[in-house]
């Protein structure tokens, strides 16, 4: 055993330097002396004021050992470093652990690998150690920035590469685990600190051959796998970092990532991007969920002039964010995660728009229908984002943003919408009104109100409606399938899908439940609406199948969810106006509409006289089902709807037993206990504004006014509009005041005894008809032209077309009619 050689003067020199002296033997190979370090560990313990001398010290020897490249003796250095350091634990640590980090830093910034990862490792033990007090001097900037340089290591032999990244990522976990369990832990979250630290990680992450796709949190790894694989070990302690993660830093620690993400470009495929969010999610506390989603939100428009795949990738991670968001806190930011996305569901459309018209200028590329379809990548991405995020919502906060979406869908003719559509045009102007609607389709599916003045208040229901009248079957579609949602409390809408002739209703086992106080009142005041919109609906000329099939599921769903007798009454009302105006045809509806209007109407009172179950009427309508069967079946949607359909020339020579008849269906139902003196009174439809707003063309296209008249008893079987026309002839006799008074006189009567039978909705629908008929569309339909008088005693001269009537003193023209008035 070869034995120690002291110089002269070792004897005077101080203890603990001995001590220090005594744990390095002649040959590095032979390791820690045992014995010794056992001495220099009580020594320490029993006079913990030397520790800061003896941390020198040994500082001083590992620099000189670093510099003469004696690696032997370097790693019995820190080897002694680190069982001093975990048997101390007394207020005379801290200068020591200022000279274990100098030496730790001397080792990370040899170019030898080893050294380096023997100084992470020891900086990792230190990190595991609670100290007794904090440090307020203490800083760990070098480290930060080292350890994240190692992250980057670019060494040519893949192993030294892959064991330099673990050791720096294992380096950053110890920064972390420091700081945090510091007094002065928010100095690890300043924006100098994440802009190294989130990079390196994630550049490790991105290393991973195959993206994990998992949608839950994921198991943790085996331990053998969190040592050898740079990524696995990089994504634990990025979720340790975000675990971490208080209010006042959260968004330090997530703008590096956008960062990262937009250099590396990752958006685009967007797979990467997603994983990250995902971790983000799961590894943050619930409350802080919508940080992010602010983020993600700020970032969307920062990038809203990027192209659309990367704006496609970046909602494509927030309908991910929302996804796990939307189970645990959404905190402040409902409205306005809804607000960014309609902005960027108009601009994505205007980009749309503003391709195509450059298309039909000449002047598109190659690349334009590439782009275009890239738009609406962007437009579907934002419309599943809405979707998803509001069917998660609470009822309370879906119902606002309902009413928050349906303020934002353009009306033509109104300013109310807060969305910019004056860059749209027409085209562009549609396209908006589309989405919005499938992203409010998206959100009323599966809302469940317990009554229908909650699902349908008067604030949503008037705006709701008024796309229902333009000319764009697809809105009108849209439009229908929302209000099913809503209507369609008990589930039954799946149930009623295609139009059809049910042979037995009780075999679809409808579920329903008695009709409440609030749904009765609801009909009250916006039944004759409804129904207004349904008979509206039924007469555009560009309905197609599905629009039909969408009327005769509204029919249905009013009447399971909505019908008490009286509102019975009233939907067989328009069911029989709709024949009516199938067979009287004043719209120049093409052949296939009225066969398409007659078989709705059959196939709903199919249904609805087996649901109200009176025999009768079902009998009536069953017989007149069986007679279309074999002589008319194109009355029947089984056949209409039917390619190849052969369609008659015309309707006015068809046997009155192929429609159904209003006398036949007043005497069932009379004899069932039902109120039928309201089916006496043909449905007339309510004549608003919505007209004009919604672009509508005119409904009245010949060349008379029809005025309803209240008849005395029901009508008989002739399928006859109970109406009095007034033509040119009539308007000169109404200006003759022979024989005036006695039609007067009877006219009044009729009045009086309308406004004492009649029902008030009734006679109120029935006047603003004839009011807006009247003053409307008066002018236009007779083409009158007044001319001024053409002497002082005051005449009225009246054209159309080519006849001119004869001129009559204006104080002597009488219109009767208008006393309903």
């Amino acid at each position: 055993m070869p034995t120690r050689v002291y110089c002269c003067c070792s004897a005077l020199r101080p203890r603990y330097k001995r001590l220090v002296d005594n744990i390095f033997p002649e040959d590095p190979k032979d390791g820690l002396v045992k014995a010794d370090m056992e001495k220099l560990t009580f020594y320490a313990v029993s006079a913990p004021e030397k520790l800061d001398r003896i941390g020198s010290y040994l500082a001083e020897r590992l620099s000189r050992d670093v510099v003469r490249h004696r690696t032997g003796y370097v790693l019995i250095a820190m080897e002694a470093l680190d069982q001093l350091l975990m048997a101390c634990h007394s207020q005379s640590i801290k200068p020591f652990v200022e000279s274990f980090l100098h030496m730790v830093a001397k080792l990370l910034e040899s170019g030898e690998p080893k050294l380096q990862v023997l100084g992470t490792n020891s900086f990792v033990k230190f990190a595991n150690i609670e100290e007794d007090t904090p440090s307020y001097h203490r800083r760990y900037d070098f480290f930060v920035s080292r350890f994240s340089a190692m992250c980057h290591s670019c060494d040519s032999d893949p192993e030294i590469r892959t064991e330099i990244r673990i050791a720096g990522i294992r380096g950053i976990q110890g920064v972390v685990r420091k700081t945090v369990n510091d007094e002065l832990r928010a100095t690890i979250w300043e924006p100098q600190h994440m802009d190294k630290i989130v990079p390196s990680l994630l550049f490790n992450m991105q290393k991973i051959e195959e993206v994990d796709s998992r949608i839950g949190p994921p198991s943790s790894p085996a331990a053998a796998d969190k040592e050898e694989n740079p990524a696995v070990l990089a994504e634990n302690c990025f979720r340790e970092l975000l675990g971490r993660a208080t209010f006042g830093n959260m968004n330090n620690a997530v703008r590096p990532v956008f960062a990262h993400l937009d250099h590396h470009r990752l958006w685009d495929p967007n797979e990467f991007a997603v994983h990250c969010f995902k971790i983000i999610m799961y590894s943050i506390q619930a409350q802080y969920s919508h940080h992010v989603i602010q983020e993600i939100l700020g970032h969307l428009d920062a990038r809203k002039k990027d192209s659309p795949r990367v704006r496609a990738g970046i909602i494509q991670v927030l309908l991910e964010a929302v996804a796990i968001a939307a189970k645990g806190s959404i905190g402040p930011t409902v409205l306005e995660v809804f607000n960014t996305l309609l902005k960027h569901l108009r601009l994505s459309v205007e980009f749309e728009a503003n391709d195509l018209q450059g298309e039909s200028e000449g002047s598109a590329n190659l690349n334009t229908s590439s782009k275009d379809n890239d738009e609406k990548i962007v437009q579907n991405a934002i419309i599943q984002t809405i979707g998803f995020f509001g069917s998660n919502l609470p009822d309370y906060q879906r119902s606002e943003i309902m009413m928050f979406i349906m303020g934002k869908v353009p009306v033509f003719g109104t300013s109310t919408h807060a969305l910019d559509i004056s860059q749209l045009g027409d085209l562009g102007t549609r396209r908006i009104q589309i989405m919005l609607l499938r992203s409010l389709l998206m959100v009323t599916s599966g809302y469940k109100a317990k009554t229908i003045v909650t699902a349908l208040p008067g604030s949503f229901l008037d705006p709701l409606l008024s796309p229902s009248l333009m000319e764009d079957y697809e809105l009108r579609q849209l439009v229908l399938e929302v209000m099913h949602n809503l209507m369609d409390r008990h589930d039954n809408r799946a149930k009623l899908r295609g139009i059809r002739i049910i042979p037995d209703v009780a075999d679809l086992k409808i579920k329903r439940e008695k009709i409440c106080r609030q749904d009765t009142s609801f009909m009250k005041k916006n039944g004759q609406q409804l129904y207004r919109h349904i008979y509206l609906g039924c007469k555009e000329e560009d309905n197609v199948q599905k629009n039909y099939e969408l009327l005769y599921t509204s029919l249905a769903l009013i009447t399971i969810e909505l019908a008490n007798e009286e509102v019975v009454i009233d939907l067989i009302r328009l069911a029989i106006a709709l024949q009516d105006s199938a067979i009287i045809n004043e719209d120049n509806l093409p052949m296939f509409h009225r066969c398409g209007i007659m078989a709705l109407v059959a196939a709903y009172l199919n249904f609805v006289s087996q649901m109200i179950a009176v025999p009768a009427f079902c009998q009536h309508v069953s017989k007149v089902i069986e007679i279309r069967t074999m002589e008319a079946p194109y009355f029947l949607p089984e056949h209409i709807f039917r390619d190849k359909c052969m369609l008659p020339k015309s309707l006015e020579k068809h046997d009155k037993n192929l429609y159904f008849l209003t006398n036949k269906i007043a005497e069932s139902l009379g004899g069932s206990g039902y109120s039928v003196e309201r089916l006496s009174v043909p449905y007339v439809p309510q004549v608003t504004d919505e007209d004009r707003l919604s672009r509508r063309k005119s409904i009245v296209d010949t060349v008379s006014i029809q005025v309803d008249i209240l008849p005395n008893s029901i009508p008989s079987d002739d399928v006859v509009s109970n109406t009095e026309e007034i033509t040119f002839e009539a308007l000169k006799k109404a200006i003759d005041t022979s024989g005036m008074e006695e039609q007067e006189k009877e006219k009044r009567r009729l009045v009086i005894e309308k406004f004492q039978k009649a029902p008030f909705e009734e006679i109120a629908a029935q006047c603003e008809s004839k009011a807006n008929l009247l003053h409307d569309r008066l002018a236009q339909i007779l083409e009158l032209t007044i001319r001024p008088p053409p002497s002082p005693s005051g005449t009225l001269t009246i054209t159309s077309g080519h006849a001119e009537y004869q001129s009559v003193p204006v104080y002597e023209m009488k219109f009767p009619d208008l006393c309903v008035y």
